[in-house]
């Protein structure tokens, strides 16, 4: 991408960064949102969007007769005792989020009350000792401190958000703010220079810069808040060189990011990661093609056009997604649905913006503060997201997406009724991995009755070594086999392999070789999962050569389960699914022994998407070399559920 913005622009990679000083608008200029005082935006009867500006000043309101949050140092320091993010985390995201609000109101109001609320907010942000949130900071190992080391600031997630978040306050308010409280200004420019950008341009050791070819999620949503804050805060009349610099380097680290992007444009970990990975990669572009007056333009990159279609192509319905890594099932509703909207406006995809729109529900806010400040104030001023009329979502019948192994596949396109197969091979390397290679969901009517369970609360073991000592992150509490007593190793030698996707308009299905990803196992577990469009049916067939394994080594064949389970017969089970979706009858060979094991959830992350239990259905195929299981709707029971 850096190479193709430098042919754009005619100039070598010598020349790029001391192009960008003439291609680049003025600071003022450089973002794409007018300013408070273009009145006919943001002024009563402007054009951003009226119901989400009136519901943010409906919150603002109540939030000034409550004191502000503080994040106790106390707080910080628990992550080192048992683990906990979200003591800290919880009250660190609420003032930032009644900071936007308060923006807002300013904006809208531009009253002496809103101004004095958006100042006391950027002055507690910008005496908060640390913007880091503190499950990233490094100040134990770099210098044995459970706290912030304030000389030595760590540039993770927290502090682009903080200084993106101020950016964007800095330019709809700065000049009010300036009149009225001389000074805050040049504070927010020194607590950027000092927090980010010295950080950033003296250090290239950052874990998310990618330069050791591990190329996650941090790269744009980090780049991108830096290139935002460069754009506009540096704006000095010595630091256009400095600007370019950085602007430059963000350019650079977004690369990496878009060269990582496989053809097919899939997220490995998953949906619920696209919103914080490639949109804002997405994202950070559409500000610099703003910021060049569409000089440097990355829209017809082939990789960003299919990430686009992504969202949709993992859609089961509804609410309901398929979920890989530490994605949820049903995350938030509550998504930057304009950035994608945007996005696929700028790369033609009407599928994608179909997508988008089907969440453009009349009389609804055409966004919210729990975003962020920017994506907030970019959704309330794209007049052609405020105005998009609700459509349907694509439900698209077939996606294969070979980068990741992933396939899904439904009776039809343009709907979520009956059976939808999803399975994956991959590997147990993947961003934000979870050992099931192998593995597939079932959903009926759209809605999943053969699970991934997904993650829990984040703590401070989830991204440390003891991270496989989570049960979610467990092959055994995922749909896969477990071989004379073995569950899957973590790793990138822990694959699939002979992988074949095979779709026609009769069936598709997902075949391979699992045997790659259990450690001590060297004989082929081959598992071929099918949908017979036409009959209805999902099966799920595992053979391997060698009948039995050690005493007390068992081999079974797993499936965790949603929603109200019975068992039928010897044989025979019958899930209610949630959401009054249809039953789902689950059979296997006679004289194959059956155990239910119940999993009840005491975390929310996991209760709020699938009740208080999962329960996990336990096949024993030890003395056998081939087992066939079978999933239809039950149309006895159908009737009953309804």
């Amino acid at each position: 991408m850096a190479a193709r913005y430098r042919a754009q622009t005619g100039v070598g990679a010598g020349g790029f960064e001391s192009a960008l000083p003439a291609l680049l608008a003025a600071p003022d200029q450089a973002l794409p949102v007018p300013p408070a005082d273009v009145r006919t935006v943001w002024g009563q009867g402007g054009s951003a969007d009226p119901v989400a500006v009136a519901e943010i000043l409906h919150r603002a309101r109540a939030d000034s007769a409550q004191p502000w949050p503080v994040p106790l140092a106390t707080a910080a320091a628990r992550l080192h005792d048992d683990g906990d993010r979200e003591g800290w985390e919880s009250v660190a995201f609420e003032r930032q989020r009644r900071l936007s609000r308060a923006a807002l109101a300013a904006t809208h109001t531009l009253s002496a009350t809103a101004l004095g609320e958006v100042l006391d907010g950027v002055w507690l942000l910008c005496e908060q000792s640390s913007w880091c949130w503190p499950a990233h900071d490094d100040a134990l190992r770099a210098h044995g401190s459970v706290l912030p080391v304030v000389t030595d600031p760590y540039l993770d997630l927290g502090a682009g958000e903080a200084v993106g978040q101020l950016a964007w306050i800095d330019h709809v308010l700065g000049a009010r703010l300036e009149a009225r409280y001389p000074g805050i200004r040049s504070r927010i420019r020194h607590e950027a220079r000092v927090r980010v950008f010295d950080p950033f341009t003296r250090r290239r050791d950052w874990h998310w810069l990618g330069l050791d070819g591990d190329v996650h999620n941090w790269n744009p949503w980090i780049h991108g808040n830096v290139l935002v804050a460069a754009l506009r805060l540096l704006d000095a009349p010595g630091d256009a060189a400095e600007r370019a610099r950085v602007v430059a380097l963000a350019i650079e680290g977004i690369d990496r990011y878009v060269t990582a992007l496989p053809p097919d444009g899939a997220i490995d970990e998953g949906y619920a990661y696209w919103w914080n990975g490639a949109c804002r990669a997405l994202e950070a572009l559409d500000i610099l093609r703003h910021a060049t007056g569409g000089a440097l333009d990355a829209a017809d990159i082939p990789a960003l056009r299919e990430t686009v279609a992504f969202p949709h192509r993992m859609h089961l319905s509804g609410g309901w997604y398929l979920n890989l890594a530490d994605g949820q099932a049903r995350p938030l509703a509550a998504q930057p649905w304009h950035a994608l909207h945007r996005a696929a406006r700028a790369v033609g995809d009407p599928d994608a913006a179909a997508h988008a729109a089907a969440h453009r529900v009349a009389g609804a806010p055409a966004a919210s503060e729990h975003e962020g400040l920017g994506r907030l104030l970019r959704a309330i001023t794209d007049t052609e997201w405020v105005g998009a009329v609700e459509d349907a979502a694509p439900l698209p019948r077939d996606v294969w997406l070979p980068s990741t192994e992933v396939l899904l596949a439904r009776p039809r396109g343009g709907s979520a009724a009956g059976l939808t197969l999803a399975a994956k091979g991959g590997h147990n390397d993947e961003h934000h991995n979870h050992n099931d290679v192998g593995s597939f969901v079932v959903a009926s009517d759209g809605v999943p009755v053969i699970v991934d369970a997904g993650r829990p609360t984040y703590t401070l073991q989830t991204f440390g070594p003891d991270r496989y000592d989570i049960w979610t992150m467990q092959s055994g509490w995922h749909n896969v086999p477990v071989i004379g007593g073995a569950e899957q190793g973590a790793g990138a030698g822990f694959a699939a392999s002979g992988v074949e996707a095979l779709i026609t308009d009769a069936s598709a299905s997902l075949s391979m070789d699992l045997s790659g990803a259990y450690p001590g196992v060297t004989t082929p577990w081959r598992r071929t999962v099918r949908l017979d469009r036409e009959a209805g049916r999902v099966t799920v067939e595992d053979s391997w050569p060698s009948a039995g394994s050690a005493e007390g080594s068992p081999t079974s064949i797993r499936m965790l389960l949603a929603g109200d389970v019975r068992l039928g017969d010897a044989e025979t089970l019958i899930v209610t699914p949630l959401d009054g979706a249809s039953p789902v009858r689950i059979s296997w060979p006679a004289g194959v022994p059956a155990a239910l094991v119940v999993r009840e959830l005491d975390d929310p992350m996991l209760s709020e998407v699938w009740g208080q239990s999962l329960t996990r259905l336990d096949l024993d195929v030890t003395t056998r070399d081939h087992v066939v299981v079978t999933v239809e709707l039950d149309q006895t029971n159908a009737e009953d559920a309804r």
